[in-house]
């Protein structure tokens, strides 16, 4: 063999191929990562928030306890004459259980649902003067409120930084393998530690945004996504542009589109005018 032919077959030996994001990740890389997956989202969801309508810390709480099992859109469908009838815990408390429950009859699961309203007016009355409490230590401890629910109420209603971890959020927190917990405690302790306390309610919105919006669970809409160089799943879903498209959800879809460099006319009129999950 030649100099110049052994020279050649050295040079082929040590092309480097690009790894995935994620692919032996450090640490420090894979927050640096999380960051700009955070930049990211803000810049492609400026919209983002509670998606549950509310004026108040204790209709928050009953919104979310609604919300089990059911679409947003749903429950704020229900809720105004819900909450012209009951605006106080004392209300709930007294409420009449089958008046209560054919209101909130189309959120499903209504029996348990009321169940836990009338309860959670009775513990308010009882522990709180009526008051819904502003720490999580509390929250976790009444009728129906669990810490996801909780953080919920903390990060809207107080203004409170806390990591609400959805199906959404689980979802793409692994797709993204910011975390490999499963349980939803340990997945928010993983996730906070990524980023600044003060971004976590904000994170969480735009997170759950992206997965009702783009990132879906059966079919993501990889090919029209604005995180796709830096997530490891990239390809889980179609990555043609024209097929991608066609999946983005909710009526900013063509914005969504032009975010991520794709042309807005693949996105057909009835994905705008589709209902997010």
């Amino acid at each position: 063999m030649t100099r110049a032919g052994t020279s050649g077959a050295r040079r082929r030996l040590t092309v480097v191929t690009s790894s995935p994001p994620g692919a032996s990740e450090t640490d420090l890389g894979r927050k640096r990562r999380a960051r700009k997956i955070g930049r990211v989202l803000a810049e492609t969801h400026p919209d983002a928030h509670c998606e549950l309508d509310h004026s108040n810390a204790l209709e928050l709480a009953v919104a979310t306890i609604l919300s089990a099992q059911c679409t947003d859109k749903k429950v704020n469908e229900v809720t105004p004459k819900l909450f012209a009838r009951y605006p106080t815990a004392a209300a709930y408390a007294g409420a009449d259980r089958g008046e209560m429950e054919e209101l909130i009859r189309p959120t499903g699961f209504y029996r348990n649902k009321t169940d836990s309203l009338l309860k959670l007016g009775q513990a308010l009355l009882d522990r709180y003067d009526g008051k819904v409490p502003g720490r999580l230590a509390d929250l976790v401890t009444l009728p129906g409120i669990g810490r996801k629910t909780a953080n919920v109420i903390l990060g809207n209603a107080f203004d409170v930084p806390g990591i609400t971890v959805d199906t959404h959020f689980q979802r793409l927190v692994h797709r993204w393998r910011l975390t490999t917990e499963t349980d939803p405690v340990k997945i928010e302790h993983a996730i906070g530690a990524l980023y600044d306390k003060r971004d976590w309610t904000m994170l969480s919105h735009r997170i759950i945004f992206h997965g009702r919006r783009v990132c879906h669970a059966r079919k993501p809409a990889c090919g029209a996504c604005t995180l796709a160089k830096l997530c490891p799943s990239y390809g889980t879903g179609p990555t043609e542009p024209a097929a991608a498209a066609k999946l983005l959800k909710g009526p900013r879809a063509r914005d969504l589109a032009v975010a991520a460099g794709v042309d807005p006319e693949l996105v057909p009129a009835q994905a705008v005018a589709a209902e997010v999950p």
